[in-house]
């Protein structure tokens, strides 16, 4: 498994922001290693946020995502909110971290 996300949630007037560091190489399939053989894609393909349970961002990424993508939005919500936080790659790995809106 990768290492944790980075995820942080506050809370000013109804709003939650939320920050989101993921940690992952996200290769494009179209560099090389040093012997000259292609690299293949790995990449993060879906990322989900939920809210107390209820999806409140869904998003789709793909090969032009930079390494150690960082996502920032904000949605309706309070203090106290637990925010869960998935994505899953191309190859199958998953990685699901939790903050609290603070």
């Amino acid at each position: 498994m990768s290492d944790p996300m980075r995820v942080r949630a506050t809370e000013s007037g109804g709003v939650v922001d939320v920050k989101i560091l993921m940690k992952h190489d996200m290769e494009t399939g179209q560099r090389k290693d040093a012997s000259g053989k292609a690299i293949p894609a790995w990449f993060i393909s879906t990322v989900t946020a939920k809210a107390n349970g209820k999806d409140v961002f869904k998003g789709e990424f793909g090969p032009a995502v930079s390494k150690d993508p960082f996502l920032n939005f904000k949605y309706k919500g309070a203090k106290g909110d637990k925010i869960t936080v998935s994505w899953v790659d191309n190859k199958g790995g998953k990685r699901t971290d939790e903050a609290t809106a603070s």
